[in-house]
C-alpha cells in the first residue's frame, strides 16, 4: 500500500504540473493580485465544492478534484506573494517561481508530516465534506486577519492558514483518488 508521503507527492506533482502549464500560458499574471484577492479566489473554489457536496449535482462539468487543485495552487501563490510583498516585478523567471513553489510545498509537507504524526492520520477517517468545511473556516480566518491588517493577538498568521488549506486540499484529493481507485 502506498503511504501518505507518497500519496501527497503524487497530488503535489499533479498540482505542480497544472501550475507550470498555466504559467507557460499566462506567465506570472497572478502577480497583479493582492493577497486579499487570492483569498477570495480560494473562497470561491471551496464554496463551489461545498455547494456541489450539498446539492449532490453540478451544472459545470469541471470536477471537484480540479477545484482542490486550484485551492492548492492559489495557496502556493499566496505564500509566494507574501514572501515577495516588497518585490514589484510583475514577471518572474520560471526558475525563481519553481524554487519558490518547491520551498513552500516542502515547508507545507513537513508541517503535514509533523501534524500527521501527532494526530495519527485522523484525516483518513474524516468525511471529504469536513475537509472542505475546514478549508472554508481557514479562509474565513485569513479574511478576518487580512481585514485587521494582519495584526493578531494570539493567532498564527495567514501563512500557517494557507499551509493548512494546502494540506486539507491534498488530503481531500488523496481521499478522492482512493475512492476512484476502489470504484474501478
Amino acid at each position: 500500500m502506498i503511504n501518505t508521503s507518497q500519496q501527497y507527492d503524487l497530488v503535489v506533482k499533479q498540482c505542480k504540473d497544472i501550475f507550470f502549464k498555466k504559467m507557460h500560458d499566462y506567465g506570472t499574471a497572478w502577480r497583479v493580485l493582492r493577497t486579499s484577492s487570492l483569498t477570495d479566489q480560494i473562497f470561491i473554489k471551496a464554496q463551489r465544492i461545498r455547494s456541489i457536496e450539498q446539492k449532490g449535482m453540478q451544472r459545470v462539468e469541471e470536477n471537484i478534484a480540479s477545484e482542490y487543485i486550484g485551492i492548492i495552487n492559489y495557496c502556493v501563490i499566496s505564500l509566494i506573494q507574501h514572501e515577495l510583498k516588497d518585490d514589484t516585478r510583475m514577471e518572474l523567471p520560471f526558475e525563481e517561481v519553481s524554487a519558490l513553489f518547491e520551498k513552500h510545498i516542502t515547508e507545507t509537507k513537513l508541517l503535514m508530516e509533523n501534524k500527521n504524526h501527532d494526530y495519527g492520520e485522523a484525516w483518513r477517517d474524516m468525511r471529504i465534506s469536513s475537509l472542505t468545511d475546514l478549508i472554508l473556516m481557514k479562509i474565513l480566518r485569513v479574511k478576518q486577519i487580512e481585514d485587521m491588517g494582519g495584526k493578531t493577538l494570539i493567532s498564527e498568521g495567514v501563512e500557517a492558514n494557507y499551509m493548512d488549506m494546502i494540506n486539507y486540499a491534498a488530503f481531500a484529493l488523496i481521499r478522492l483518488n482512493e475512492k476512484n481507485t476502489i470504484k474501478t
